[in-house]
């Protein structure tokens, strides 16, 4: 009797373009479609070797001349909340979480735009119509939830994450949010609720997406401790970059 397994996939390179984190270097990727029943477990099976996925697509960087992209992920069952973390935690005790299917709503499209256009006007996201947010939301052939988080005084929609829910975690995908409250720092809140989520359904990882060593854009993923990177032999602990109070 033989295990057939999951179908080995086809993989493609795209096209060498501009990196979005290290000025002057150029990245590629290498990716896969994810369809069919076995799409789940594909998924899964490669975001443990460092793929991420958008929509219906794994991805993951295949630069020729760099490899400063590292999968990075926390351990909840180790993680102990910092001091200004708590006091964030505290700053934010108005709103209120909810999850919800990934089904898309004009509020958290305006929330968005609003993000985009301060944000990250000159990222691949800038323009995005509501079609192509409704694709990158509802085109998932995985669990995948989306949280919103609201003022508990007039439920004024505050933020939104869309994460992929794992066997062993919480794959955080993308998250946005109102950007004129700054001292809310409500994209360091939404990962210490993932981690909060993640403990109490007993799962040990949060995945945060790619670390770039010499990219402000990243620096904020050092906060969270213990911090693995995946490296040639696995996943192993973080002890370069220390917890920044």
């Amino acid at each position: 009797m033989t295990d057939q397994g999951l179908q080995f996939p086809k993989f493609y390179v795209t096209a060498p373009s501009p990196c979005p984190y290290l000025e002057g270097k150029v990245e590629r990727k290498v990716f896969t479609e994810l369809r069919g029943p076995d799409a789940p477990a594909l998924s899964e099976a490669l975001g443990k070797v460092g793929f991420r996925r958008s929509q219906s697509v794994v991805y993951r960087p295949a630069c020729e001349a760099c490899s400063e992209c590292i999968s990075v992920r926390v351990r909840t069952d180790e993680f102990e909340i910092r001091k200004s973390q708590k006091r964030l935690v505290k700053t934010n005790s108005d709103l209120i979480s909810e999850i919800r299917p990934p089904l898309v709503t004009e509020e958290q499209f305006a929330l968005l735009q609003q993000y985009l256009n301060t944000r990250h006007q000159d990222g691949t996201m800038a323009g995005m119509s509501f079609m192509e947010f409704k694709d990158m939301v509802e085109t998932s052939p995985v669990t995948t939830v989306l949280i919103e988080y609201r003022r508990a005084i007039d439920g004024h929609l505050m933020a939104v994450a869309l994460s992929d829910e794992l066997s062993d975690g919480l794959s955080m995908i993308y998250s946005f949010f109102d950007i004129s409250e700054e001292k809310r720092s409500l994209g360091t809140y939404m990962i210490l609720d993932h981690i909060n989520r993640a403990q109490a359904a007993k799962r040990p990882y949060v995945y945060l997406g790619y670390w770039v060593e010499g990219s402000q854009k990243m620096r904020y993923k050092a906060r969270f401790q213990p911090l693995e990177k995946l490296g040639p032999n696995g996943w192993y602990q973080n002890t370069e970059n220390k917890p920044i109070k």
